[in-house]
């Protein structure tokens, strides 16, 4: 018997709430497996220095893709929450609106980075060879900007438009060219950094470009786009409501890239070649956390917007239950499956891989509270709270890890490093509780 297609408006079970968050966790593995598979292939076909070059650089590319997230989530809440009042026509106009003015800044962005990228990537610490091959991945990344904005912006609206297997299907497609031109860019043809940067960009291409056509053209979704006007109050509430996201990813960008000047001071760049490597682990795990967050947000807004409090204490019941069931999958397969990722990333190098798996061996024990942070700020965006779930990412990601990382490598060296994640993410968890405690009787949850 076909299931019926899931509403924004129903009744969620365990199974209705994984099936309609599932296709959302799956286009944040894809989203993130862009630049591990090109971290793979540079890698093993171009050599451990262009390998350190793309970890280098990625920290400053996932900032200036931020505003995606920032529109994407903030405004996917505000509209979920108007359709949930019955606002439907606003709704829809304040979706094209942010639509537009997240294009608009995603161009300003790509212009401004690619006139100071070399004295931003000089002022991160890079000279030499990993200047210049920073230079020549980061470049082609940059130009893309605009469309990956798109893409991380799409992602979000699709679950509010009750399309998330159309959303899946786009990210799915992009994934797969990414990894199709890896192959033939750089495992086949030798283009090494641009190969690998021109993959990278074609599929952010498809990401940003055919949600665009789709949602301009007459569809069954929720929402499309089309005439609208300058609403300043729906801009500043999408982007307060969504700073969140924002700030959760600058900063921990900026905090990678703190990593890396300490990486490079304990271990060179075979430190930050392991980092690399370790946190492409971290971004498929965390995808998923990132992913149910993003899935489930609209739901919250949704029901949140319709006053019906009962089912936003079934979500949040069934969203802790499922975080705590992934977290313990994931720490078993980290320990499990820390060597073979390894030596997937820098089997060439026995002292490298080494390094490597004791840091994802420590690291491992993180996910559990990592989940609850992600998952429980993302709650409060739901809930248009966007001071309390930027208040929860500003601690995790700012004030924790980099007290963390300052301080214990004085004790540990390089294991102080990788410990100091554990450390920062267990605080940013208990801080998340505490909100969550703390609000409970204003949101009726």
């Amino acid at each position: 018997m076909k299931k019926l297609p899931i509403k924004l408006s129903d009744h969620f079970t365990y199974g209705k709430l994984l099936r309609f968050t599932v296709p959302s966790m799956i286009m944040m593995v894809f989203t993130s497996i862009y630049g591990i598979v090109d971290g793979f292939f540079v890698s093993n076909y171009a050599g451990k220095t262009a390998f350190a070059a793309v970890n280098f650089i990625i920290p400053f590319l996932i900032i200036i893709s931020t505003p995606g997230y920032m529109f994407g989530t903030g405004g996917s809440a505000l509209v979920s929450k108007l359709m949930g009042e019955g606002k439907k026509e606003e709704a829809v106009r304040i979706f094209s609106l942010l639509v537009y003015a997240a294009l608009i800044f995603g161009a300003v962005i790509s212009t401004l980075s690619l006139i100071f990228l070399r004295s931003i990537v000089t002022w991160m610490g890079a000279e030499g060879r990993l200047l210049e091959d920073c230079l020549v991945y980061g470049r082609i990344l940059v130009a893309a900007t605009p469309v990956y904005i798109l893409q991380v912006l799409f992602q979000s609206f699709f679950v509010a438009a009750e399309k998330p297997n159309l959303g899946l299907l786009t990210t799915v497609i992009g994934g797969v060219t990414n990894m199709i031109l890896d192959y033939l860019l750089v495992g086949v043809l030798p283009l090494g950094l641009v190969g690998a940067a021109l993959a990278s960009a074609f599929s952010q291409i498809i990401g940003g470009v055919f949600p665009l056509i789709y949602f301009f053209l007459p569809n069954s979704s929720l929402l499309r786009l089309g005439k609208t006007g300058y609403n300043g109050r729906a801009i500043l509430q999408a982007t307060t409501n969504g700073a969140s996201e924002l700030m959760s990813n600058v900063s921990m960008s900026l905090v990678g890239m703190l990593y890396n000047v300490q990486l490079l001071q304990y271990a060179g760049e075979d430190g930050v070649a392991a980092y690399g490597a370790m946190m492409y682990v971290s971004m498929i795990f965390a995808s998923l956390f990132f992913g149910f967050s993003i899935g489930s947000a609209p739901v919250i807004g949704f029901h949140f917007g319709a006053a019906d409090h009962r089912e936003l204490r079934s979500l949040k019941q069934k969203s802790l239950g499922i975080v705590s069931c992934f977290a313990v999958v994931m720490i078993v397969s980290a320990l499990l499956l820390s060597t073979p990722l390894s030596r997937l990333f820098v089997g060439y190098d026995r002292d490298l891989m080494a390094l490597t798996v004791r840091g994802m061996r420590i690291y491992s024990f993180c996910y559990p509270f990592m989940g609850y942070a992600i998952c429980l700020s993302g709650f409060f965006t739901a809930l248009n709270d966007g001071l309390t779930s930027a208040a929860i990412s500003f601690l995790r990601t700012v004030v924790f890890q980099v007290a963390a990382v300052l301080l214990l490598p004085m004790i540990w060296g390089i294991d102080g490093i990788w410990s100091s994640l554990l450390v920062a993410e267990s605080m940013a968890a208990t801080v998340s509780f505490y909100f969550l405690l703390r609000k409970q009787k204003i949101y009726k949850y």
